[in-house]
């Protein structure tokens, strides 16, 4: 079977590929290895809107898009075993169409997506594994599968998930490192519409997004994210695999502790447990991006380890991604030109799009934190300690709470906190930039 392009993967990256691909009229098969598109993707799942809108222009008028809530309201907390600092931002702004983002069940989300595809033109094929790169004098020139199949085109767009089985035999990639990825967690909760509402403050429709750290995470870089569906809740957690394998946690232990917490057990209250799910994450960002273009080969989203975790963005990036892996694919045909030089083209597209900047901004934070010893443990304390003085009444004279507030920031020593200071200037000023 011959075609101008085929996809590895019916994911973000792969389906947004698909879809820009088909409707400049050229031939283009998706191939997923689950049973069905989204049967075996992980995500919190919080979905943002612009970079879809350029794939699928006015795509929330479609009654059928599988979009849960908009997120009305993104709150960020601190917290210790027993006390948590609450920040939150909520703004009408965000109730314009289309909404900044949407809550999403990829179950549901990634079936609706491809559909679109194979509306634009594209072929998907599902419960289909890609086992190696097919090569012609020794240039890939399409893929072989499991049942001994061999699929040609020109070009290939590797979309496969983090730990890309088919950029390993292009022979871009090694196997990641216990360091490079995190080990994501999540369980989907029912709860009542109503009941959701109300306990998040919600009007009918919205939705609210909240990631916590500090305790929760048990020292352990990552974060617990807990974001409202129409009638259910996405409970879930992610941290490096490395921090768990020293550990010795299971995630899905970790979520369980995580569910007993005073802030996280009021608002699960009465809920029912739907599904378990665990994945790897991408985690390396730019130290860990593999080369992103061969001859007759391209890679995007999560196997290209383009994940910016500091500000919660994967599926955007995978979408933008795709999107240009198909611009670049769309110009090699008319050029006749499918060779890696042609294809660098994609490179020079990403560097000029919000994607590259960004993660070169975040590519240092987590090595940034992870130098710092107890830093994840210290400051969590110290927000939640500092606002315990701070609303306490107790008959003594507040000049007395501050020499305390001073006596808890010192606990760090003078030499640490100099450092951890030095280390978010740098940050502040990179990120502002």
């Amino acid at each position: 079977m011959n075609f101008d392009c085929i996809v590895v993967g019916a994911g973000p990256a792969g389906i947004s590929a698909a879809i820009t691909l088909a409707k400049a009229g050229l031939s283009v098969v998706v191939l997923e290895r689950g049973a069905y598109p989204g049967a075996k993707n992980v995500q919190g799942a919080v979905l943002y809107t612009h970079q879809l809108a350029e794939v699928l222009p006015d795509f929330w008028k479609d009654p059928q898009a599988a979009l849960e809530r908009p997120i009305t309201e993104q709150r960020t907390v601190i917290a210790t075993e027993d006390s948590w600092v609450s920040v939150g931002y909520k703004s009408e702004k965000y109730l314009k169409e289309p909404h900044n983002c949407y809550t999403i069940i990829r179950v549901r989300f990634d079936q609706w997506f491809s559909k679109k595809a194979e509306e634009a033109g594209a072929e998907i094929y599902t419960g289909v594994t890609v086992r190696d790169v097919a090569r012609r004098d020794g240039k890939i020139c399409g893929v072989k599968t499991g049942d001994g199949d061999e699929l040609l085109a020109p070009c290939v767009i590797a979309c496969d998930g983090v730990n890309s089985i088919l950029a390993q035999k292009a022979g871009l990639i090694d196997e990641l490192k216990a360091s490079e990825v995190a080990l994501g967690a999540k369980e989907i909760l029912s709860l009542p519409a109503g009941v959701i509402e109300d306990r998040f403050n919600l009007e009918k429709g919205e939705g609210a997004a909240t990631e916590m750290f500090g305790a929760l995470t048990q020292g352990m870089l990552g974060y617990v994210f807990l974001y409202t569906n129409k009638d259910t809740l996405s409970l879930g957690v992610g941290c490096k695999l490395a921090d768990y394998q020293k550990k010795g946690l299971r995630p899905s232990e970790h979520l369980e502790a995580i569910k007993q917490h005073p802030f996280v057990r009021r608002l699960i209250a009465g809920s029912k447990t739907l599904e378990y799910s665990s994945h790897l994450i991408p985690e390396g960002g730019m130290r860990s991006m593999p080369p992103l273009y061969t001859d007759g080969f391209l890679i995007a989203g999560d196997a290209a380890q383009m994940v910016n975790p500091a500000f919660r963005e994967g599926s955007n990036m995978a979408m933008t991604a795709g999107k240009l892996a198909a611009e670049t694919v769309i110009e090699a045909k008319k050029a006749g030109d499918f060779s890696a030089a042609k294809l660098s083209a994609y490179e020079d597209k990403l560097k000029e799009s919000y994607l590259w900047p960004d993660l070169e901004e975040v590519q240092d934070v987590e090595a940034w934190v992870e130098a710092r010893s107890g830093f994840l443990d210290f400051y969590p304390k110290l927000a939640c300690d500092l606002a315990h003085l701070r609303f306490t009444v107790d008959g003594q004279p507040k000049k007395g709470h501050l020499g305390k507030a001073f006596s808890m920031i010192q606990k760090r020593g003078a030499v640490d906190l100099a450092k951890d200071a030095w280390m978010m200037l740098k940050l502040g000023k990179r990120l502002a930039v």
